[in-house]
This record gives C-alpha cells, sequence and structure tokens, in this order.
C-alpha cells in the first residue's frame, strides 16, 4: 500500500463498528509505537512530564536492544565524517547519571539496578598498525576537546591484570561508561507500571496502565493531524501525540505522510555472553575496546560475573549468528584478553540494527511544505504534521541516546523545538521539492510532501539467540 494511503480515521473506526464486533479505543495523551530502549525511555519521560502514556509492541526489548552491549561511549564512538554526531552524543552521555538515578528512585523493587556503571573505558591495540590508528584517532578526539590518556603496558596491566603483556598500547577514556540494556528495560516497564494516586496516567484497558501487547500496523489521521495507531489485532489508541520508534519497522507502517520513506536499513551484529569461572573473577573492572589487525571488538563485564563480547558488523541479511562472526570475535578478544579461551560460552545473539544514509539519527517532527519554505528548526506553527513525531535510525548508538532521545522528544510534546538538533531531522534526505499539501479524501492521510530518497528495507522477526545453557531459557 502507498505510503500516506493507508492512514484510517477515526470516523472510519466508527463507522465500521455496525458491521463488525466493537473493540473499544484505548485513550492516552501519547502513544509510543516500539519497546526497545528508545522506545522505553521516550515513554518514560513523557510519563514523567504528568502525560499518560501507551507503548505499543508485542514483544518489547526482544530486538536490538536484547543484544546491546550497553556502552556509552560518546568518545570512542567517534567516528571520521560523523562528527556532527557528537554534540548529541555528549549531550546524552552527560544525561545519563540523572537519568539512573531517577529511575532507580522511581522503581518499586528491592534491587533498583538499571546497570549503570561510570566505570571508565580503556583502549588497546594489538599491533603497530592497530596503536597508529588509535593514536590517530586519538588526535581527532582531541581536536573536539575529547579526553583520552595514553597509559604505559604495566600501567593498563597492573589495572587489569588479564590483559594480554603483548598489547601494543592502551589510553584511558574516563568519559565512556555502561550500562546493561536488559536491565534497563525492565527497570522502565516497573517504573511505567507504577501509577501515583490521583496522577491519572494509568490508561483503561492498558496491561499495568501503559503496556499495549500489540503491534502497530499504521497511522490513524483526523483532519489532517495524525491521532493514533491502528494494531494488528484491530484495536486502536487514540492519542495527542504519536512517536515512531520502532526502529526498521518504522518504514512499513500505513498511513505515513505521503513519500514519506525512511532511509532505513538493516545492519546486523553478531554479539557473545559468557560466564566467567569463580577463579578468575573478575576478568576485567573496566569496558576494553580494542583493534585487533584493524577490526574492532569490545569486551564489557557485568557485575553478576558474566561479559558481553562483540560485535560485527554486517550487511548480509543473515539474521541468525554468523558462525564466521562468532569465531571472529572470539579469536580477537583472546587476543587482548587471554582468559577469554577460559569462559563459558552462554548466549550467540544477532539482532538487526537500523541504519541511515549517514548513521544518524531521524529525530523530530514531519516537515511540511511550509516548514521547508520556513527554513530551520523553529519555523512557524503549521510547519509540521500535527501529532507526529519520528525517533529511529539510532543503529550503534540508541542506548546511548536514549536519554537525549526522550528529552528531544517531550520537548517537541511540549511546543520547544532546540535547533541544534535540526541535523537530525526526518527529511534531511530530501530527494525533490515537494508539493503543497493537499485534502484527504475519506479515511485516507492528507498527502504530506516527500520526506526522503531510497525506500527503506526492513528486518524479520528478531530470531532467539542461541542459547548453550540448557539451563537457561531462551529470551
Amino acid at each position: 500500500m502507498k505510503p500516506g494511503t493507508g492512514g484510517t480515521s477515526a470516523a472510519d473506526i466508527t463507522s465500521a463498528a455496525g458491521s463488525l464486533p466493537a473493540i473499544e479505543p484505548l485513550h492516552a495523551d501519547v502513544a509510543v509505537i516500539g519497546g526497545g530502549v528508545i522506545g522505553h525511555g521516550i515513554a518514560w519521560e513523557a510519563r514523567r512530564s504528568g502525560r499518560s502514556v501507551v507503548l505499543i509492541d508485542e514483544a518489547p526489548g526482544t530486538g536490538a536492544s536484547w543484544a546491546a552491549a550497553g556502552m556509552l561511549a560518546p568518545v570512542s564512538e567517534l567516528h571520521y565524517q560523523e562528527e556532527e554526531l557528537l554534540e548529541l552524543m555528549l549531550e546524552s552521555s552527560a544525561l545519563w547519571p540523572a537519568f539512573a538515578e531517577t529511575l532507580n528512585a522511581a522503581q518499586d523493587t528491592g534491587q533498583q539496578d538499571t546497570g549503570y556503571l561510570a566505570s571508565p573505558t580503556i583502549a588497546v591495540g594489538a599491533d603497530q598498525a592497530d596503536r597508529r590508528t588509535l593514536m590517530d584517532l586519538r588526535e581527532v578526539q582531541q581536536a573536539h576537546g575529547l579526553v583520552v590518556e595514553p597509559l604505559t603496558i604495566r600501567a593498563a596491566r597492573l589495572r587489569e591484570p588479564l590483559l594480554s603483556p603483548g598489547i601494543s598500547c592502551a589510553l584511558e577514556i574516563p568519559a565512556d561508561h555502561q550500562v546493561d540494556p536488559r536491565k534497563l528495560v525492565k527497570g522502565i516497564a516497573a517504573a511505567l507500571s507504577r501509577h501515583a494516586p490521583g496522577a491519572r496516567t494509568a490508561v483503561a484497558g492498558a496491561e499495568s496502565g501503559y503496556a499495549v501487547r500489540d503491534n502497530a500496523v499504521g497511522l490513524l489521521w483526523d483532519d489532517g493531524t495524525v491521532s493514533g495507531v491502528r494494531l494488528s489485532g484491530g484495536g486502536t489508541v487514540l492519542a495527542a501525540e504519536t512517536v515512531v520508534a520502532n526502529g526498521l519497522a518504522a518504514a512499513s507502517l500505513d498511513g505515513l505522510p505521503e513519500n514519506l520513506h525512511l532511509p532505513l536499513r538493516p545492519v546486523y551484529g553478531d554479539i557473545l555472553r559468557l560466564r566467567v569461572p569463580d577463579r578468575l573473577r573478575p576478568l576485567l573492572t573496566a569496558t576494553v575496546r580494542g583493534i585487533v589487525r584493524g577490526v574492532p571488538v569490545y569486551v564489557v563485564p557485568r557485575r553478576d560475573g558474566t561479559v558481553v563480547i562483540g560485535a560485527t558488523q554486517r550487511e548480509d541479511g543473515q539474521a541468525a549468528p554468523s558462525a564466521g562472526g562468532v569465531y571472529q570475535l572470539l579469536r580477537d578478544a583472546q587476543t587482548l584478553v587471554p582468559a577469554v579461551a577460559e569462559l563459558e560460552l552462554l548466549e550467540a545473539t544477532a539482532r538487526a540494527r537500523p541504519g541511515t544514509p549517514d548513521n544518524a539519527p531521524l529525530l523530530g517532527r514531519v516537515s511540511t511544505a511550509k516548514g521547508r519554505q520556513s527554513g530551520a528548526a523553529g519555523s512557524t506553527p503549521g510547519a509540521h504534521v500535527p501529532g507526529l513525531i519520528i525517533a529511529t535510525g539510532f543503529f550503534r548508538h540508541g542506548v546511548l541516546l536514549a536519554p537525549a532521545a526522550a528529552v528531544i522528544c517531550r520537548e517537541l510534546m511540549d511546543g520547544v523545538e532546540d535547533s541544534r538538533w535540526g541535523a537530525f531531522r526526518p527529511g534531511r534526505f530530501l530527494a525533490e521539492q515537494p508539493a503543497p499539501v493537499t485534502a484527504a479524501g475519506p479515511g485516507m492521510a492528507p498527502r504530506v510532501p516527500a520526506e526522503s530518497g531510497p525506500a527503506a528495507s526492513n528486518s524479520g522477526a528478531a530470531p532467539n539467540p542461541v542459547i548453550f545453557d540448557q539451563n537457561k531459557e531462551s529470551a
């Protein structure tokens, strides 16, 4: 179905009620499509602002967020020709301590743990070519005011005794931390399920007052405004604001503004989880990011005695873990930390991350022709499609950028648009000048000008991880 012609109006839903069993719509201030880290973070920020929220996902937290290592690494993640992302990454990194603290305080549990750790990262190289690569990158990092301090091999191994004595260099990155995405999603879900007496944040008909265990199939429209979400099970959610945050699946929604092609591509990554024997604990106290013969690898320690090793990056369409990828990760991690060979392999997982042509997120309102003619961010009222926010395409940075994405979306709901983030607007890949907005026929989304170029790719349902511990259930 052509985007922009598959939207359903609230009037159509009402008129169909006479011929079909009525499914009472849910009503909320905000509908968030997508239950990954980004969707959960946006839902939590909206709830904290006093809004009622529904989070729409049949299997929340089982996509890319389930596989993610959770490195909060704005310094290490600075890549050549991606400097525009740095300000957003640093902004979000600065928000993380308060984000984690507030979330911990909101959980009605005994543990109150999101897995956030402010321990530093150590970058290491395997050979002299890897050392040159890291030192060249350090020059770029320092040029942007970032702190990357060289360590002697002796000093690095005093801090992390199980590092290989054969590494060529080591650098400390104090600003790069970590969080456990699985604990994070669980913690936000627990916080969302709590409703203060008299707060009127619980949505009638939603599980725990917020959760809709179904998938979104399309947007609802009412007189040129996005008014909610159509669900695969036949139900609907009516909301003043709808946030599209379901990763690769965003491009397949019916009723998107006409010619809004979200240019997403699936970038698969293999990632491993291993258990450290008691005699080797702690294997590491800091995250180790390395380069081995020009290929990046990382080892992230968890407080539960496990480590995460990742991650490959491939665009071959293979949704299951790759044998070659698993071999590469174990080989390279063992080069940097030889004791990896003695760990117990628990899980090999692969997930598709939503990439964009410039590897930066699609984040913000969808501009109309009037909005584009008005210029950049902060344009005139009526310049955007009312009721719709896009938040997808976070690629490698979803966990890191979750707090900033949440704040940006909440500010947009409040009518505030920060011009600093105009580079990430969903329409930046515009291929041609849009036509004026035209009226829509009954039951159809209004024809809103084009917002991008190439058609998007979508991944299928995420496969279960390969579990090597028979005492554990597949996620």
